[in-house]
């Protein structure tokens, strides 16, 4: 009786490991298969970034009598006009007011400044364009600045499903009027409130007066 419980036991047994084994061999390939397709991606966002970047280079170049500057996310930019006075540039937390026109890099309109609207800006509170999350920083009040940003620092693969294509790299030109730190802008909203409420008030008063 023994001898019957065995051998069922050590046949269960030994179809379990050789099992677990060819399982473990099967997924070789799959891991060696994601490797390459990783490989392969990273190769071809390298190509991208430098043809790009060759792109933006022949602006450039083209461009003698401005004067670029590198940054170090991977764009570069050149001021229309430099304040020279103010050393202060916004940090998080501040709120920014500032406008924009984005271009491609034929210099084509495709968002026009009126288009875009005055912007008020909760400095890396909110989500913005990777470029100018990062440029606006740079800026000092009454600074109008010109942004060559590669896609990476624009809308990426996915483009903004509007006007924006995928991969493209863009021109933005970005006037920053003024920031504050918000407390200071929260400040002002509410006094401006209470002053509105209050000539309301008063405009009600002297109506109804005989």
């Amino acid at each position: 009786m023994k001898l019957k419980l065995f051998i069922p036991i050590s046949l269960v047994l030994a179809s379990l490991f050789l099992s677990c084994k060819q399982d473990q061999e099967a997924r070789r390939p799959i891991s060696h298969s994601s490797g390459s397709f990783m490989k392969k991606s990273v190769d071809r966002n390298k190509k991208l970034v430098a043809s790009e970047e060759d792109q933006i280079k022949a602006i450039i170049k083209s461009k003698p009598t401005v004067e670029f500057f590198a940054s170090t996310k991977g764009y570069w930019y050149s001021y229309e006009t430099k304040n020279e006075l103010d050393t202060l540039t916004p940090k998080k937390g501040d709120i920014a007011f500032f406008d924009y026109e984005i271009k491609d890099l034929k210099g084509n309109i495709i968002y026009s400044q009126l288009e875009l609207r005055p912007q008020i800006y909760r400095v890396d509170k909110q989500d913005i364009m990777m470029g100018l999350r990062d440029g606006i920083k740079l800026m000092r009040k009454n600074e109008t600045v010109n942004f060559l940003f590669p896609s990476h620092m624009g809308y990426g693969y996915h483009g903004d499903d509007k006007k924006i294509g995928v991969n493209q790299p863009l021109f933005c030109t970005v006037t920053l009027h003024d920031f504050k730190p918000e407390a200071v802008y929260k400040a002002e909203i509410e006094g401006n409130t209470l002053i509105d409420a209050k000539a309301s008030k008063k405009t009600t008063t002297d109506t109804l007066e005989p």
